[in-house]
């Protein structure tokens, strides 16, 4: 077949299809009867020649699409170029990244007018293209709110009242409080209504089941509600909780699947009937528009990704009867399971609010290691059962940070803690402090064993190979040691021990401190 006969074959078709004689037009007709006539010209394999020059994602993606001219292949690119965030520099997006990091972990425990305000103005500030001087500087207002934060005013609550969410410091110290320091419950309390309130708590949201775990603490609760008064129910208690939770988000992550597999059986489904389809109409080209420009984004919200798959199929409803069918089965699903998504999430923000482990190095936080502190007082006062305090802290670690970035020095945080709970016993404490300051809690030890610790740490540290993006950082760290039998209280003895801290970071660090 000659050049002219494909040529007079391509006017045809696009008489037929009722399409003006423009260049795309025509380029697009002249290929495919170019084709059927088994002729291949250069100027109709310009999409696969583009492609080679392209990476092999983009390549993928561009079969996956079926894009076929050089005007869908444009359409293609523009539409992942608009998906693509600009970066204005790459010393502003580091800083961008590390502060909204810091902004995340406070949520997570957040309850303070202060972390709310900051919070607040940090929003503002990224809205305004700040310089990367401005957000350093609210980054390091957050790495202080994190360091200094306490909460163990919160222990004090435990009446009822109006409590306002935005300033609960406020609150608490506007009930009545006895000089005991506890908050007296005024008349006697039902322990069977709040059993059976509890033991309808523990009851899965989502999951369709229980496990033995949340089985047994609910039969125990029911047949002896006084139960609920004991140490040893409430460790049971928050136990079953994290299984209850646990079997919720199984749950959630086995409907995602379903859904994700409804999407990709729409999307295959549509793509197929477009390409099979030779006289497209203008409606069926502005649907095959929609389908190129839909991205995951469009996915993380399933209310969203239900209208506009909704909408797609509307368009197509006479020709896909079944698959409108299909979807709007399902959508009743995608509105009960976000609803369920919701109260889930409010129960995992609830549950993080009881966490004593700090966010970073998984040990004990400046809130538990208080409280085993106190649990460690009473014990010798009661027994004489001698203790001993070690103060750790990165020598210099200010200039990791300078030096290397702060996502380097949250990595030798956890590297560091991981060394100090490897060389301590199961019966020892340790936690984070602060910052870069940690504290470990040794029972049954003077000050000669807790030397021999605190030795044992300082040479790890010294030994050990802290690796950040294949370069080595260089890391020592000094202590201060101190024993309970030689102060008049726990206070002196945390106190001593921080100033021998300071002692040796004081006279070139690298040391362990004591008297």
């Amino acid at each position: 077949m000659t050049i002219q006969s494909i040529i007079k074959k391509a006017i045809k078709r696009l008489e037929l299809e009722g399409k003006l004689l423009t260049p795309d037009f025509y380029a697009e007709a002249f290929c495919k009867e170019a084709q059927k006539a088994g002729m291949m010209t250069e100027d109709c394999n310009h999409v696969a020649q583009a492609s080679k020059t392209m990476s092999a994602d983009l390549q993928k993606e561009i079969i996956t699409y079926r894009v076929k001219t050089m005007k869908e292949l444009s359409r293609f690119l523009i539409s992942k170029l608009n998906r693509t965030s600009p970066v204005k520099s790459a010393e502003i997006l580091e800083s961008q990244s590390v502060l909204l990091k810091r902004i995340l972990q406070v949520v997570e425990v957040l309850h303070n007018k202060e972390a709310s305000d900051l919070a607040k103005k940090s929003q503002e500030l990224l809205k305004t293209m700040p310089k990367a001087s401005q957000i350093d500087q609210f980054r390091q207002l957050w790495v202080n709110f994190l360091t200094t934060y306490d909460d163990t005013f919160l222990q004090n609550l435990s009446d009822f009242g109006t409590i306002d969410t935005k300033n609960l410091k406020e609150s608490i110290e506007n009930l009545n409080i006895e000089s005991s320091g506890e908050v007296h419950i005024s008349g006697n309390i039902n322990l069977s209504k709040i059993s059976s309130l509890l033991v309808a708590s523990l009851v899965p949201s989502i999951a369709s089941s229980v496990n033995d775990t949340i089985a047994s603490v609910s039969q125990k609760i029911k047949k002896d509600p006084s139960l609920l008064d004991t140490p040893s129910m409430a460790d049971e208690i928050k136990s079953a909780i994290s299984f209850r939770i646990a079997l919720d988000k199984d749950s959630v992550k086995e409907m995602v699947e379903s859904i994700d597999g409804v999407l990709d059986k729409l999307s295959l489904r549509l793509i197929d009937m477009i390409e099979k389809s030779d006289n497209s109409t203008v409606e069926i080209q502005k649907i095959k528009i929609d389908l190129e420009s839909y991205n995951e984004e469009d996915t993380t919200n399933f209310k969203i990704a239900h209208k506009k798959l909704f909408t797609i199929a509307l368009a197509l409803e006479e020709n896909t009867q079944l698959l409108s069918k299909d979807l709007k089965d399902h959508s009743g699903e995608v509105d009960k399971l976000a609803v369920k998504i919701k109260n889930l999430e409010k129960e995992l923000e609830a549950a993080k609010q009881d966490s004593k482990e700090d966010f970073l190095t998984k040990l004990y936080n400046r809130r538990a290691l208080d409280e085993h502190l106190e649990l460690k007082e009473a014990e010798f006062k009661r027994y004489g059962h001698n203790f001993s305090i070690i103060m750790f802290d990165l020598d210099k670690f200010k200039d990791v940070n300078d030096n290397y970035g702060h996502d380097a020095g949250d990595a030798v945080l956890a590297a560091f803690a991981k060394i100090i709970k490897d060389e301590a016993r199961e019966v020892d404490i340790i936690g984070r402090f602060g910052g870069e300051e940690f504290m470990a809690v040794l029972s049954a030890t003077d000050t000669k064993g807790g030397v021999i610790f605190a030795e044992k740490v300082r040479r790890h540290v010294e030994k050990a190979k802290f690796m950040y993006k294949k370069e080595r950082i260089h890391v020592t760290v000094s202590s201060g040691v101190s024993e309970r039998k030689k102060h008049i209280s726990v206070q002196a003895v945390a106190n001593s021990a921080d100033e021998y801290l300071y002692k040796a970071k004081n006279s070139g660090r690298n040391k362990v401190a004591y008297k």
